[in-house]
């Protein structure tokens, strides 16, 4: 769907009659945050639980005998490591090493796999994807429009979602997923997430996407759930160290760089932008993607340099107050030497430079 030049998801007009306030993210009308509040919807995630629209994701369908060797050449991680049923997080990288979306991979069987690509990324990738398709003996779909995707996170999670399906949840192991009925409809119920949270992403027909919203509203409202914008997600994501793409990752930006070596699996054999990623490992990383902590007073808010000794050594990718650990946290791209724990940096904030320590990521780990 779309109004003027905006495309709108299956929840556009809940987000409204719960008075989100909407705002234009990558060409999509998301809710950034509702009447609750960012600290609000943060907190809640965290300690009960929230729930997102993440519907404007693209599902692009690969199917077809050569499936895993297609989207094994596709993508960084070892696709042939997968089994029906289990998901994993990867990267589809250009011939120069840099990173095209990261993205999920799940395989339902040897001949289906579904790519869980980024909103702002789907037309580039469905593009790259068809372009590279070759002999394989494949059948692309996009089917992006298809799909709602609905996003439960929080500690409340598994007991919420357990009263609306009859699929065993506490079986489903973190990013493994089950096809069954989830408040009705036919949906996939997959143990997977943006938040550092345990939590199920629920995808569904476009045209159930109200029903199932309503009746996860209805069924956590004891539980404390809160639905939760665009600024939440952003900060709940950055507290648990994850990178958000068009900052932490980026066309001129390896995997190596992002502190994503764990999903190259280099010795699998041929991918698209392994020669790049073996001749960059091989000279050694000039930036590295590391966490600090603000030890002044400020926060390092994305696109500020980074200093040392009053000389500019990076840029912060990602910054914001941590609601739940009441800190100013963020990423930033360094130079190599510069990535230590515990190495004082300071951050240009509007002029000012302000005293910070590089720290380990995540920032923020839940208790098992």
């Amino acid at each position: 769907m779309s109004e003027g030049n905006l495309k709108l998801t299956p929840l556009n007009s809940v987000h409204k009659l719960l008075g989100g306030k909407m705002v234009d993210f990558g060409g999509w009308e998301m809710p950034v945050q509702y009447p609750t509040g960012v600290i609000e919807e943060h907190m809640r995630t965290r300690t009960a639980a929230g729930l997102f629209d993440v519907s404007h994701m693209g599902e692009i369908w690969v199917e077809g005998p050569d499936s895993v060797a297609f989207v094994n050449l596709l993508t960084t991680n070892d696709v042939s490591k997968l089994v029906d049923g289990q998901a994993h997080y990867s990267a589809l990288l250009n011939e120069e090493g840099g990173v095209i979306d990261d993205l999920l991979v799940y395989r339902f069987s040897a001949e289906r796999l579904l790519l869980v690509v980024n909103a702002g990324t789907t037309e580039k990738d469905w593009h790259w994807i068809q372009s590279r398709k070759g002999v394989f003996d494949v059948r692309l779909r996009n089917a992006s429009e298809d799909y709602c995707q609905i996003a439960l996170q929080g500690p409340a999670s598994l007991e919420i979602a357990s009263k609306l399906t009859s699929v065993d949840l506490r079986s489903i192991r973190y990013y493994h997923f089950a096809e069954g009925e989830f408040a009705g409809v036919e949906s996939i119920i997959s143990r997977t997430g943006y938040t550092g949270e345990d939590g199920f992403e629920i995808y569904a027909e476009a045209g159930k996407a109200n029903h199932i919203w309503n009746a996860l509203m209805e069924a956590g409202q004891e539980h404390g759930l809160v639905p939760c914008g665009l600024a939440a997600r952003n900060t709940l994501r950055l507290e648990a160290g994850m990178s958000l793409y068009g900052h932490e990752l980026g066309d001129d930006i390896s995997p190596l760089e992002a502190g994503l070596s764990w999903i190259c699996k280099i010795d699998k054999g041929d991918f698209i932008g392994r020669e790049a990623l073996v001749a960059l490992r091989d000279r050694g990383l000039k930036r590295k993607l590391v966490g600090f902590e603000m030890t002044g007073k400020g926060i390092g808010r994305d696109g500020y340099d980074v200093k040392c000794a009053g000389r500019v050594i990076g840029t912060v990718s990602s910054g914001s107050p941590a609601p739940f650990l009441k800190k100013n946290i963020g990423l930033a791209f360094v130079e190599s030497g510069f990535e230590e724990i515990g190495k004082t940096i300071e951050i240009d904030v509007r002029g000012k430079d302000v005293e910070a320590v590089v720290v380990p990521t995540p920032f923020y780990k839940r208790k098992k």
